[in-house]
């Protein structure tokens, strides 16, 4: 792998976890631990940005290939990150919730 691609998933990993404690904190009432907001953003962060990176055009290859830091901190990865960890947060705490009742 290349350090530029390492650099792209810390950053949507870090973003995803962002993401993850976002929606961890607004919805109290789903019994979720620490480490479920962390995995469950950290892994939906690096899904979300690679979708939106497909969508968009490029993806992580592409970025990687332009190389430096700038092309790790792009909007796709960060809104991706960050979406992806709240949602899949969201759904985690969703699933938990109703397993709960």
């Amino acid at each position: 792998m290349d350090s530029n691609t390492i650099i792209q998933i810390v950053v949507q990993v870090i973003a995803g976890v962002i993401g993850g404690q976002a929606v961890g904190a607004a919805f109290k009432q789903a019994a979720m631990g620490q480490l479920t907001k962390i995995l469950g953003g950290a892994i939906g962060g690096v899904g979300g940005a690679a979708i939106l990176g497909s969508l968009l055009g490029g993806g992580v290859d592409a970025a990687a290939a332009a190389g430096g830091i700038g092309s790790a901190l792009d909007l796709k990865n960060l809104l991706g990150g960050v979406g992806g960890g709240a949602i899949l947060t969201g759904i985690i705490g969703a699933v938990m919730n109703a397993m709960k009742k």
